[in-house]
Parts: structure tokens; sequence; C-alpha cells
């Protein structure tokens, strides 16, 4: 359980998201500050992640740190593998970082392999009898920092359902990002937390933190939260991001299962004329569990004006919040009490009106392969799906 206090009354709103006074909040109080000349790319599915990723790890010449959730002994994995163990016998220091939960399904040959082939392999929090508890906190992070220059992060896992192009129910639905710029060095920072919590080892000098010049325009900081230290601090970005918006906010996220303060701040939002929409899975999703906990939450954002639609092609993995045409925040944070209290978390906050837009254009298109749900229809829902989200909403602190 987490130790420390949680945020308990809603935010006053101060200022908006155009108001220089957000972003120096998004700073002083999330942890690092946002550092202009950054490159930000988006990647859409598998079919564009996976290449641009493997490429990098390929292209590695002193370093690559990789910390993930999901990682499963399929072709992907294999080939992620592969390309780690090649360049980990070039000579190359390479640092791979697996929650114990989410690589379930890797085989031990797979990772003996790795390790002989010369990869510092760590599964974060692996079970012993005298802190079987801290199991309930899982990294779900998703960094890979290459030679301390390129970075990435978003929602995908190393397994082959992100394969593809979201095409159907086997294919998700997903969205990552690759980073250059100064803010890789955040990026390796916050790999770097969890790396010496698990070996005692801290990675410095200039093979993971080389100078980084500017290579684009968009001011950017990548900001984490974890049970052993500022537990709160995703769940109050969420909170000052909402309660800034002036125009749009636009939620995309695949475990939406919000707490009171998150249902009061997106209500306030909808009432002061913000058009809020949220897209989450339909019913292809991989929990059950989170669908009706989730569903069962709908009802006073409806009543408030809170568009509501849920993706229909296969399951939607995506994790972005964009707000007022102009802070895109991304990473591997879910919509729910487990990513804002119990895992440990990392999202990229990105300032920059043209990279916001490209997103808000992603998001329509997903908005158009979504059903929407109206009020009328969530007051109608079937009497087992109304029951269905009573039970799950009991265990809605472990979501």
């Amino acid at each position: 359980m987490p130790t420390e206090k949680k945020i308990e009354t809603q935010l006053t709103r101060l200022y908006d998201t155009d108001d220089p006074q957000f972003r120096r909040s998004l700073g002083v109080l999330l942890g690092p500050p946002l550092v202009e000349g950054n490159k930000v790319e988006v990647l859409l599915n598998g079919d564009q992640i996976f290449p641009a990723m493997l490429k990098a790890i390929r292209e590695a010449k002193k370093t690559i740190t990789f910390e993930t959730y999901i990682y499963w002994s399929e072709s992907i994995g294999k080939e992620f593998a592969d390309a780690l163990a090649e360049r980990a016998r070039a000579g190359v220091k390479v640092h791979l970082m697996l929650d114990y939960i989410g690589s379930l399904k890797m085989d031990n040959a797979s990772m003996d392999e790795l390790k002989q082939a010369g990869v510092q392999l760590h599964r974060y929090h692996k079970p012993v009898w005298w802190k079987l508890a801290r199991l309930n906190n899982r990294t779900h992070r998703k960094l890979l920092v290459v030679d301390g220059r390129i970075g990435f992060t978003g929602g995908v896992g190393i397994a082959d359902k992100w394969r593809g192009r979201g095409q159907d129910e086997d294919h998700w639905r997903d969205t990552h990002f690759r980073v250059e710029g100064p803010v890789v060095g955040q990026m390796q920072a916050v790999f770097n937390d969890n790396w010496t919590k698990a070996t005692g080892v801290v990675l410095d000098g200039e093979d993971y933190f080389p100078a980084l010049s500017a290579q684009g325009d968009s001011p950017a900081q990548m900001f984490s939260s974890s049970i052993t230290g500022g537990g709160e601090s995703m769940h109050l970005m969420y909170l000052m991001a909402i309660t800034a918006a002036r125009r749009t906010i636009h939620l995309s996220n695949s475990y939406f299962v919000p707490d009171e303060l998150a249902v009061k701040a997106l209500v306030a939002a909808a009432k002061r004329g913000v058009d809020v929409r949220i897209i989450t899975p339909g019913k292809i999703i991989d929990s059950d569990v989170v669908r009706a906990a989730s569903r069962e939450r709908w009802g006073e954002l409806l009543r408030a004006g809170v568009k509501m639609a849920e993706y229909q092609p296969t399951m939607y993995h995506v994790k972005a919040l964009v707000v007022d045409s102009l802070l895109v925040s991304v990473g591997s944070t879910n919509f729910d009490n487990r990513s804002f209290s119990l895992n440990d978390e990392a999202n990229l906050n990105v300032l920059d009106p043209k990279f916001a837009k490209e997103q808000e254009a992603i998001f329509e298109q997903d908005w158009l392969r979504a059903k929407p749900v109206s009020l009328q229809q969530w007051q109608n829902r079937p009497l087992h799906d109304k029951a269905a989200g009573k039970l799950a909403d009991l265990v809605g602190a472990q979501l």
C-alpha cells in the first residue's frame, strides 16, 4: 500500500494553460524543468514503433538502457532479444530492466541467453519471501534510451499483440514517441532511478549523459512517479492540466478509472465550457473488470457534458492527454489509481502547438472509429452491466 499522503482536495483554478505560470508550475511542482530544443516524432502502432526502436538499438555505439513492463517470449520479443544480445557482444553496455509481473511470460532460457551475451538484465521487484507485498508496486515505465541521445516512450509493450497497424482484435492500437534533444537526458535520469534502486549501481558519465544540443523546437520535460518518492506527482500533473484547461481536453486512455478528484476536475472543466472528449476501449479489452469499473464512474461525467466514446476495432492501448492544442502528455500512465498511486510511471510533457495539433488530428481519427456513449445509453445499460460495475468498483483502488 502507498505510504504517502494522497491529494485530498480539488485544485483551485489559478491560471490557464497559456499563462506562463502554468509552465512554471509544471517544472516546479512536478520535477525537472521544461527544456528547449527537442524533436518529438509520433509512431503509430507496431508497424511504425518496433522498426524504429530496433533500428536505434542496432545502431547503438556505447549504451542502451531499456525499461519496460510487458516483455513476452514471442516473435517480437526474440527480435529485441537478438538485437540487444548482438550489441552486448559488440561491446555496447546494455542495461535491461523488466518488471517481474510484466515479464512472467518471458521464458528463463531467453533471459539466460541475454545474460550470457553480456546484457545486464534485472527484474524489478522479483519476489522474496520477506518482501512479497512489494509485488504490488510495479515498474510500468516504458523507456528506451540509446547512447544517451535517442529516447523512446509511450504505451507499447514487447509482445506480438502490438504488431501490425491495429487492424483487428489480435493487433492492438497504440502510440509511441521517438525523442531527440536535451530532454533525453531527463529520460536517462528516470531510467537511472529504478536501475539504482534495483542494483545499487549509478550509471553516469558521457556514455550515458552526453552533452545534448538542440534537435528541434519543442519545449519538453520527462518526469516520473513512484510510491517510494513523488507517488502523487502523476496524479497532480493530470489534475493541474485539467484544471488549467480553457478550450479543449482530448484524453485517450486504455484504463480509465478516475478517482473522485479526477471526476470533479473533469466535470468542472466541462461546466466552464471546455470541450472534454475521452476515448476508452470498448468490448475488446484485456480486463473486463477495468471496463466495468470505468463505466460505473461515467454518470457524473456524462451529466456534465463530457463526451465519452469506446474504441471499436481492437484493444485501445493509447495513453495520451492533449489540452488546449498546447500541452501533450504521453508515456506509460493510465488514468487510474494503480498508475497514480501504486506503480512507477514516467510521462513526457511537450508544450508545442504544432505537435499538439498533430496529436489532436490522430485523436480525431481514433474518435471516428469509436462509438459514442450517451447519458441515456449509460443509464439504460443492462442490469448485469450495472451489477458488474458495482462489484468492480469495490476493488477500484487496485485497478
